[in-house]
């Protein structure tokens, strides 16, 4: 019982010792850029097949030091981001450029996976929507019905 009690009041040590080395480097990371985007999702709403499907993502560096991305992958081969080839100074703003391709009909929904220098490494955005088919052209000179 005396072990059991003792690995128990081990445990507990350690985990307590873990959090309080995250906090330290969260303190030690204040310096870090951060990330302040306008919108982390951006609604293409309804688009017409083969529409223009370039939106941006806007955000600041509200950070202490220059902000640099280092990869950015989406979720899809039918998404194509764009990073700022740059570094975002602290106070500045940057954009990354994101290309759906819209010649396929139906809802959407990616995600764009950034990798960083900033407080959270990660950043994931979204982009959703549907790609509509225009209608068919309605035949508007039919024969008029003659009254014999």
């Amino acid at each position: 019982m005396k072990k059991l009690v003792f690995v128990m009041l081990a445990f507990i040590g350690f985990t307590m010792n873990g959090q309080v080395k995250q906090q330290v480097k969260a303190v030690a990371n204040s310096n870090s850029p951060i990330f302040k985007f306008e919108k982390e999702v951006i609604d293409y709403g309804t688009v017409k097949l083969n529409a223009n499907g370039v939106r941006e993502f806007e955000f600041t560096n509200v950070g202490k030091s220059p902000l640099v991305i280092k990869n950015i992958k989406s979720s899809c081969g039918c998404t194509v981001p764009t990073k700022p080839t740059e570094p975002i100074m602290p106070g500045k703003t940057g954009k990354i450029s994101v290309k759906y391709a819209t010649n396929r009909p139906g809802g959407f929904s990616k995600s764009i996976t950034i990798f960083s220098n900033a407080n959270q490494k990660v950043k994931v955005l979204r982009i959703k929507g549907i790609v509509i088919k225009p209608l068919s052209a309605v035949v508007k000179n039919k024969p008029a019905m003659s009254a014999n």
